[in-house]
């Protein structure tokens, strides 16, 4: 293994730290396993069901997975095999040596966690602790033996867990504990099967079988990659958690495998991220395309439309893993949370908020759709022209913005840019396929209208920078998009005026800030108490301006500090703590790792860039 998997010191708080976790997944649901060996966190059957392992928000009493060396405590060292997301994790003990690879194979019809325990050096003894607690946490199964299996049952859920070969298991404690050796080249395999506790036992699947098709899989998933240039293993790892992150039934992409987790330790700003937004969908597309993923953007585009269908005034800004439209927000009294960080919130109330930016977005990914080829749907240009005429009606609203605030509704700059990007999209199409019909005059107009609104009122000649929204003093790093969507050129004095602004005002220790969370004269703008870390995404968006603006080695010298962020294997969560060393908020975070993939194809992707 690289040195850099080496796992790091310990902290005080044994599950203080985001990035002490690891991802697997079978793009339909995911586990958290920690540096200790423990699964912390696992919903089922999908990302957005309720979790059966939730020590991630609590403690040990709310359901975990520990396999581990009898007494050990970190492990020593762990790291993904090469272009896979099966995970190896190895301890070296006084008695020995041992590794637990997990993984989730892609399922046929019923969820699968493998957790195969190899002996490589000396004799060790290991300890498997298995406590399940269904609903988040707070119910406890009724567990018997059936079938050479134990079988854990409550309400619609039953889980079944087998080892190959079979070792002894006792209950103790409102848990299943097994202990035994392993020699070198000893391995002991574990299976834990999810399925609705009304059906009969899924077909048992062979857990060394697995490994070896999952393994050969992601190979060749990833062998697909184009990309061939510097941070390349970077930048796959971001596109396997992508994958990992997509709920392959829909070819929804999920914001994160988490809720809750916080953006500051001990606040409140924890949200529920396991669904899909559209904010995302424009970054997420071009980055499948650059890197040579045609299938799987074609599978989002599909996703969102479907997802959009309907009148345009419904169009949300989010949707569930198929569509969903209804994600009622509510809390957990029962877990502690993160690091104490409460509440536990399950849903999203910003469901039901107005942001018009995600218009562009939505016109933004269908014609880059287009224009790479994939074959337009027949209702695709019906539904961008009504999204269109209704927007033509309602631009001039406020409303909640990109970053969703919760302290009442504003005239947002990047929400009227990406007002513009709807129409300028429109019109663009218009006027390379006029056999598709539409008011081109009509949206030029518009388009022009926007622009010139959006240069007078949400600019500011004193400190030559664009505002967070009209008059307004403050700023916001979505303003680095005003010359990655086109609206003006990068070299325009008002875009390096608002870069340098941003650079100035918005970083902490040369990170990026969304927004200023504190008080200021013009309120606070999210309406939470509490602050936040850098945000990862706005730290890439902010490389992508300097290098557009022709200042490529400051965008290489921001890149390669965002690469030292990232875990030992590679994931990288919501936020950034530049003080506390630590990241914050869901994880491991699409839109992140849509970041890093996307700015690496931009500094490093052309042979001649700067």
């Amino acid at each position: 293994m690289h040195p850099r998997n080496e796992a790091r010191s310990a902290p005080t708080d044994r599950a203080a730290r985001i990035e002490d976790y690891a991802l697997i997944g079978d793009e339909q649901t995911a586990a958290l396993v920690a540096t200790d060996g423990s699964v912390d966190w696992l919903c089922l059957p999908r990302f957005d069901s309720a979790a059966c392992f939730a020590r991630l928000l609590g403690d040990e009493e709310n359901g975990h997975w520990r396999i581990a060396p009898k007494g050990a405590d970190r492990c020593t060292r762990r790291a993904y095999r090469r272009d896979t997301l099966v995970l190896d994790t190895e301890w070296e003990t006084a008695d020995g040596a041992v590794r637990v690879t997990d993984l989730m194979p892609q399922r046929d019809r019923a969820p699968d966690l493998v957790r195969i325990v190899e002996g490589l050096r000396g004799e060790v003894t290991v300890h498997s602790a298995l406590r399940l607690r269904f609903d988040y946490g707070a119910v406890v199964p009724w567990v018997r033996r059936g079938d050479g299996h134990r079988v854990a049952v409550a309400g619609p859920d039953s889980v079944w867990l087998r080892s190959e070969p079979e070792v002894r298991t006792w209950g103790e404690d409102f848990g299943t504990h097994a202990e035994f050796t392993v020699a070198a080249g000893e391995k002991v395999a574990f299976v834990l099967t999810w399925h609705p506790s009304h059906e009969p036992r899924p077909p048992l699947i062979d857990p060394y079988e697995a490994l070896e098709h999952s393994v050969a899989d992601w190979r060749a998933w990833v062998s697909r990659c184009r990309y061939t240039g510097p941070h390349r293993d970077a930048v796959v790892r971001s596109l396997i958690t992508l994958k990992a992150l997509t709920y392959k039934p829909t070819g929804g992409i999920v914001a994160a495998a988490t809720t809750s987790l916080p953006e500051e330790p001990g606040g409140v700003r924890n949200w529920d991220y396991r669904y899909c937004w559209l904010r995302d969908s424009t970054l997420t597309l071009s980055a499948l395309l650059a890197a040579g993923y045609l299938e799987e953007a074609e599978a989002w585009r599909d996703w969102l439309l479907r997802a959009v269908a309907g009148s345009p005034q419904d169009l949300q800004i989010m949707y569930g893993l198929a569509g969903e439209r209804r994600l009622p927000e509510y809390e957990l009294p029962w877990l502690s949370g993160f690091a104490g960080s409460r509440p536990v919130r399950i849903g999203n109330d910003a469901v039901s908020q107005l942001q018009l930016d995600v218009y562009g977005e939505v016109m933004d990914t269908l014609t880059l759709a287009r224009a790479a080829g994939i074959p337009a749907e027949p209702q695709e240009w019906e539904l961008q022209r009504a999204l269109v005429q209704w927007l033509r009606t309602a631009w001039r609203r406020p409303d909640e913005g990109l970053w969703e605030v919760r302290g009442g509704r504003r005239q947002f700059v990047h929400s009227k840019v990406m007002t513009w990007v709807a129409a300028d999209r429109a019109v663009r199409t218009l006027e390379e396929q006029p056999e598709l019909g539409g008011d081109l005059e009509g949206w030029r107009a518009f388009r022009d209208e926007v622009h010139r609104e959006v240069c007078e009122k949400g600019y500011d000649p004193e400190r030559n920078t664009f505002t967070q929204y009209y008059g307004s003093r403050e700023l916001d790093a979505a303003l680095l998009f005003i010359p990655r969507v086109g609206f003006l050129p990068p070299d325009d004095p008002r875009v390096t005026g608002t870069i340098d602004a941003v650079s100035r005002e918005l970083t902490r220790d040369g990170l990026v800030r969304r927004y200023s969370t504190t008080d200021s004269a013009d309120g606070a703008v999210d309406g939470l108490p509490g602050d936040e870390g850098t945000f990862l995404v706005c730290s890439f968006w902010l490389a992508d301006a300097l290098h557009m603006a022709g200042r490529t080695k400051e965008a290489r010298e921001l890149f390669e500090r965002l690469m030292e962020l990232t875990n030992d294997v590679g994931l990288l969560a919501e936020e950034y703590d530049p003080v506390a060393g630590r990241q914050l908020g869901n994880f491991p975070q699409a839109f992140s790792h849509i970041g890093l993939v996307h700015t690496a194809l931009a500094l490093y992707g052309d042979k001649e860039a700067g």
